[in-house]
C-alpha cells in the first residue's frame, strides 16, 4: 500500500465504487447540504435524512455491504472500508446516512441472521429500504465499558416482556422508529457469583411506556443522540431477538469486525485534516513566503503524513486478513488503539498549524478535532484496547 491523500485501488470493482461515491459526496450531496444550510451543528430531522436514504438506495450505496438477497452487493470488508474512508474524508455532514450508518443497515449490525421472518418483514427489510430507522440502545450512565453492569431489566409477562430502564447515547435515536434494546433478565445476576443473563429486543419507540428524550450533546456538537427511557414498557414475545439470555452475544456479535470497521471512517477524517492542513500551509503567507517553507511546519506535516500512512496500512492489512478468513483479535485491538491515537495527534497538529482559525467554531479543522477526539473513548477506550492487547499477548506461546 502506497501513501496517497486520494487513494486509488487495483481492484476494479473497488475503484469504480469509490469513484461513484466521491462523485455523489462532492456533487449531489454537497449541493443538498448547501441548499438546506446544513452544518455539523444543525439539529437534523427525518426530513433532512430521508432524501439521502432514498437517493443513496437508488444509487446502490445504502446497505451496499449486505448480501445480494437483501439488495446489497456482498462487499468484502476491505471494500466496505474503502467506502467508509471516503465517507470520513468527504467533509459532508450527511455522509453518515449514505451507507446507512445513521439509523440504517450499518447500524443494525449483524442482527439479520438472528431475526425471525416476522422481524425481517416488520422491522429489518423496511430498514434496509430506507423506510424505517433504528437506534442501538446498550449504554447506560453507569454501564459504558462495563456493559454487564446495566440496570435495564426485562420481566417476563404473559405473552411478552416488560422493560424498565434508562439508556443513554443511543445514536440515531432522534430519527429512529425502533430501538434494539439489551436488558438484563429479571432474577439473574442478583446473587453473589451468579452471572446475569441478557436478552435483546426490538422496541417500537412509540410504545406505551417508552419515551425518547434529548440525549447529552457530545463534544462534536452533533444532535444525533437520544436517551431511551423505558417504564414498564410491554414488548411482545415476537420481538425477542434470538433466544433469551443470548442478548449480549447478539449485541457484541462480530466485535472484532466492528472494531476494525470503525477505523476507516476516522482515517478518512484524519486524511481530510491532513489535506486541509497542506492547503493551508501552501497558501498562508508568513514573512512573504508560504508557511510550508518553514522547516518546523515541514516536520509537523511529515509526522502527520507518516502517522496516517502507518495507521491506514495496518488497518487495511488486518482487513485483508479478515477477508481471507483469518482471526485477527489482537490486530483489531491494535488498529483501534493506533488509529484513535494517531488521528488525535494529526488533528492536534492541524489545529496548531491553523492557529487562530483552528480554534474558531465553524472552522472545519476545529470541528474535526472535536469529532476525532471522541474516538479515543467511543467504541472502547484506548485503555480498553490496551487491556485487550496485553491479555492476548499473555496467552501467546
Amino acid at each position: 500500500m502506497t501513501f496517497s491523500l486520494r487513494p486509488t485501488y487495483a481492484d476494479t470493482r473497488t475503484a469504480e465504487l469509490v469513484d461513484r461515491l466521491r462523485d455523489y459526496l462532492d456533487g449531489e450531496l454537497a449541493d443538498h447540504e448547501r441548499e438546506h444550510g446544513i452544518t455539523p451543528a444543525t439539529r437534523l430531522t427525518r426530513a433532512d435524512l430521508e432524501p439521502v436514504w432514498r437517493r443513496s438506495r437508488e444509487l446502490g450505496f445504502y446497505g451496499i455491504h449486505l448480501p445480494e438477497e437483501y439488495g446489497g452487493q456482498n462487499l468484502s470488508y476491505s471494500q466496505l472500508a474503502a467506502l467508509k474512508e471516503e465517507i470520513g474524508a468527504s467533509g459532508r455532514v450527511l455522509a453518515h446516512s449514505v451507507l446507512g450508518d445513521m439509523g440504517g443497515p450499518l447500524r443494525a449490525g449483524d442482527i439479520l441472521r438472528h431475526a425471525t421472518a416476522h422481524q425481517l418483514e416488520t422491522y429489518l427489510l423496511p430498514l434496509i429500504r430506507g423506510e424505517r430507522a433504528c437506534c442501538f440502545s446498550l449504554t447506560e450512565t453507569d454501564a459504558g465499558s462495563d456493559v454487564r453492569s446495566m440496570r435495564t431489566v426485562a420481566v417476563r409477562d404473559g405473552d411478552g416482556y416488560r422493560l424498565t430502564g434508562h439508556k443513554v447515547f443511543s445514536s440515531a435515536g432522534p430519527f429512529a422508529d425502533f430501538a434494539i434494546v439489551v436488558a438484563r433478565m429479571a432474577g439473574t445476576g442478583e446473587q453473589e457469583g451468579e452471572k446475569p443473563e441478557f436478552s435483546a429486543f426490538l422496541v417500537d419507540l412509540d410504545s406505551p411506556g417508552c419515551r425518547v428524550e434529548d440525549g447529552a450533546t457530545p463534544m462534536s456538537g452533533e444532535h444525533i443522540e437520544s436517551d431511551i427511557v423505558l417504564e414498564d414498557c410491554h414488548v411482545p414475545a415476537a420481538n425477542l431477538l434470538g433466544e433469551e439470555g443470548n442478548g449480549m452475544r447478539i449485541a457484541l456479535g462480530r466485535v472484532t469486525t466492528n472494531r476494525l470497521l470503525h477505523c476507516p471512517t476516522v482515517l478518512g477524517a484524519a486524511r481530510r485534516a491532513l489535506q486541509l492542513t497542506l492547503d493551508r500551509t501552501r497558501t498562508r503567507q508568513v514573512s512573504g513566503k508560504p508557511l510550508l517553507m518553514l522547516q518546523a511546519i515541514q516536520h509537523k506535516v511529515a509526522d502527520m503524513a507518516t502517522d496516517f500512512y502507518a495507521a491506514r496500512s495496518m488497518t487495511y492489512a488486518a482487513l485483508a486478513a479478515l477477508d481471507e478468513g483469518r482471526e485477527v483479535p489482537a490486530e483489531a485491538f491494535m488498529c483501534k488503539l493506533f488509529v484513535a491515537e494517531s488521528a488525535f495527534r494529526i488533528l492536534d497538529e492541524a489545529v496548531q498549524i491553523h492557529g487562530k482559525e483552528g480554534l474558531t467554531q465553524g472552522n472545519e479543522i476545529e470541528y474535526l478535532f472535536r469529532k476525532v477526539r471522541m474516538f479515543r473513548v467511543l467504541t472502547g477506550t484506548s485503555e480498553i484496547q490496551r487491556n485487550g492487547i496485553a491479555k492476548l499477548l499473555a496467552f501467546q506461546h
